[in-house]
Formats: C-alpha cells, sequence, structure tokens
C-alpha cells in the first residue's frame, strides 16, 4: 500500500527536489520528457495545444522545446494568462511579445482568451499521485481552468518525478489529470 501524505507535505519534499537540480539536469530531463511526449502523441498540423511556461527559479520543466516543435509543426499554441483569480487561454505566435507577472511567470501582453477546444494541455505540478491527481502552488488556477466549459482533450501533466504516494487530502473540487509524462515512463489514468 502507498504512502499517503497531504499536500502541504508532498508540495515541501518535491519543492525541495526539483530545486536541488542543476539547471543541466533540469535541460536533460526536461529533454527527456520532450521526447517521450512526441513518442506517445502524434501531433498534427493545426491541432491546437495549451502549455505552460515555466518559473525558471523554480527549476520548472524547460518548455520552450515544446513550443518550439508546436510552431515547427504548423500547431497552435496557447499558453496560460492570469487575470485576478482566474486563468485564461492565450494563443501566441513566433513574434508575440511577453511580461513578467507578479509571480516571476513569462506572460504574453496580449489579454484575449481564445476560449477554444484545445487538443491537449501541458500542466506544470510538483507533484501526482497514482490517480492523476496533482499538486501545484495551491493557487487552484488549473483547476479553475479545467473546470470551465472548455472542451480538453487531453491534460497532460509534466514532471520529474513519477507518483509514489498517495494524496490524503483529495478535495471535490480539485480536477484530475488525464496522464502524466516523466523522464522515465508515460502514465495513462483514463484507462482503469
Amino acid at each position: 500500500m502507498n504512502l499517503c501524505l497531504t499536500k502541504k507535505e508532498l508540495r515541501s519534499i518535491y519543492k525541495e527536489k526539483r530545486m536541488a537540480l542543476s539547471q543541466d539536469e533540469v535541460n536533460f530531463l526536461s529533454k527527456k520528457i520532450f521526447d517521450k511526449f512526441v513518442l506517445q502523441f502524434n501531433i498534427i498540423e493545426n491541432q491546437k495545444v495549451n502549455v505552460f511556461l515555466p518559473i525558471e527559479k523554480f527549476n520548472e520543466i524547460n518548455t520552450q522545446i515544446f513550443i518550439d516543435y508546436f510552431f515547427d509543426k504548423k500547431v497552435r499554441v496557447f499558453v496560460p494568462k492570469i487575470q485576478g483569480e482566474k486563468m485564461i487561454s492565450v494563443e501566441i505566435f513566433p513574434d508575440s511579445e511577453f511580461e513578467i507577472n507578479n509571480w516571476g511567470i513569462k506572460e504574453p501582453i496580449s489579454n484575449i482568451d481564445a476560449n477554444v477546444e484545445l487538443d491537449y494541455v501541458l500542466t506544470p505540478l510538483l507533484y501526482c499521485d497514482q490517480f492523476g491527481n496533482r499538486i501545484g502552488y495551491g493557487k487552484g488556477f488549473y483547476d479553475y481552468f479545467f473546470s470551465r466549459d472548455l472542451k480538453i482533450h487531453n491534460k497532460i501533466g509534466l514532471n520529474f518525478f513519477s507518483p509514489n504516494k498517495d494524496i490524503a487530502d483529495v478535495f471535490e473540487k480539485d480536477v484530475a489529470i488525464d496522464g502524466l509524462i516523466t523522464p522515465l515512463e508515460f502514465i495513462d489514468f483514463t484507462i482503469k
């Protein structure tokens, strides 16, 4: 039986683990996650993908390699933008302009919420359990985003670490992801 820990406990453990990675390790593991994504999913022209922009000071996965690949494949790219207590999805282009928000996250200057059906939402997280329950920084932006009336086909978490503990305090409003990609594996949570 897996050990059960609270979100607070797991958030602390996995923040520390991630911060212990060197920049070379972050880049190496990010590339392995990207390669697993490309092998797992057949991305085609005109699909719509929402991909997070990393908070570099927190050693988040380097998603620029995903964005460059999507632009090269003529995939429409969207990124999250925080507006008040909510998160919207803004389409970006190779020449889009960005600014840094209050959390240190790069965001597009545009405030236009695309409000479109998305083929993939590549989701940041600190930890994810074996059921697809994710832990972020605790603000609930992605739970809100996932609960909107948007059609999202694949909510895919990206993480350096595989699940090995269950989350003790999953709430009704928490929205699980459909799959998780780590440097070592792809886990499909839609298969029961």
